[in-house]
């Protein structure tokens, strides 16, 4: 199966510091913009940040593993180093985790590693690695 790039467009307080944690933190590369948006390539992937009202809109969750995983969220599948290294990033930049970096299903089908913190507008983001990408969407 041949994945496309998706296009993905998120409200933010702010463009400066949003701009900042996208680039500096986790790595994206800016493209287009303006004093309202801005464009990330988001490992592949189009994110558009738009400064918006509606930010701060009450949230959920549910329970996962123990865990209460924010809803909504979004993120992106990383390579197993990748995903060791921005966990790091994360650490050192003093972001505060949802969920700390954690293995699930260790030693069963679909083991992964995962991650959720939140930008600085409060946008939730889960990062993920498998060791063994072909487990993606195992039963």
């Amino acid at each position: 199966m041949k994945l496309s790039p998706f296009h993905l467009a998120i409200p933010v307080k702010e463009i400066k510091e949003t701009r900042s944690f996208y680039k500096d933190i986790i790595g994206c590369t800016e493209g287009r913009s303006s004093d309202h948006w801005v464009d990330f390539n988001f490992y592949g992937h189009q994110l558009v940040i738009h400064i918006s009202e509606n930010v701060n809109k009450p949230k959920s969750s549910n329970p996962v593993d123990g865990h209460d995983v924010p809803v909504p969220h979004f993120g992106i599948v990383l390579p197993w180093e990748e995903w060791e290294a921005l966990g790091e990033r994360i650490k050192f930049s003093n972001i505060e985790f949802i969920i700390e970096p954690y293995i699930r299903f260790k030693g069963e089908v679909g083991e992964q590693g995962t991650m959720f913190f939140q930008d600085p507008s409060g946008n939730n983001l889960e990062f993920k690695a498998f060791k063994d990408l072909g487990q993606l969407f195992a039963k």
